[in-house]
């Protein structure tokens, strides 16, 4: 507890406010947090583990307030997904009882299982471009730093306006924008980088990231059918 406590003050409660620090000029330049830890200056600013740590932490306290105090706001058009989620035969459908309730529950795990991915789509598009100033697991840390800012702005906005009735499925589309937004901001200032370059990476970087995901929704799909035909079937 002694050792905690001495955490929790050298990082948030002293003068010299490391998570505050970071948080800022993460927002603000990205590039000397992110550059700094990779070229080994790491007292400056919050750890990128414990920074994703922190993240972490602030979403799960955004899910247990907005699960229990905008539980309805949240609550999906059940035509939304269209034939998708709605096909006629919805006996092995798993997505037939999708709610985003069930998926605000798991943010924390998507959040984790989504950085390999996110970091092999950056490792692969800068591979392609030639652009080769980081290896793999630097490419971890930007994606953790970047994701982790991602997430505590996001906690912090979405909590706010769901607070002043703000539509959800509109701070949703804002916050969408904002991410890709500030990904590419990010990218442009770490890599010093021009705008066609960086746009050039940036949509390498979604290409390579959209066909992770459609490959593993449909695996996902796929097992989730199989599971639910085979169950039905020893029935």
């Amino acid at each position: 507890m002694k050792n905690i406590a001495s955490d929790i003050n050298e990082q948030f409660l002293n003068i010299d406010n490391k998570f505050l620090k970071t948080f800022i000029h993460l927002l603000t330049k990205p590039e000397v947090v992110i550059n700094g830890f990779i070229d080994g200056t790491r007292k400056k600013y919050v750890n990128v583990i414990q920074y994703f740590a922190i993240s972490l932490t602030i979403v799960g306290i955004q899910v247990f307030i907005m699960n229990t105090f905008f539980k309805e706001a949240m609550e999906l058009d059940p035509n939304m997904f269209g034939p998708i989620a709605n096909p006629e035969n919805q006996e092995h459908n798993p997505l037939k009882d999708l709610k985003y309730e069930d998926y605000n529950n798991y943010q924390s795990l998507i959040y984790v299982f989504s950085i390999p991915f996110s970091a092999i789509s950056t490792y692969l598009a800068y591979l392609i471009i030639g652009e080769r100033r980081f290896n793999f697991t630097e490419h971890i840390v930007l994606n953790l730093y970047y994701s982790a800012e991602v997430i505590i702005i996001n906690a912090i906005i979405l909590t706010a306006l769901l607070a002043l009735g703000v539509d959800f499925m509109l701070l949703s589309l804002l916050t969408t924008l904002f991410i890709f937004i500030y990904f590419f901001f990010v990218l442009k200032r770490v890599f010093n980088a021009t705008f066609m370059e960086t746009l050039a990476s940036f949509l390498l970087i979604m290409m390579a990231f959209i066909i992770m995901f459609f490959v593993i929704t449909i695996l996902v799909f796929i097992i989730g059918y199989l599971i639910g035909y085979y169950s039905t079937a020893g029935t």
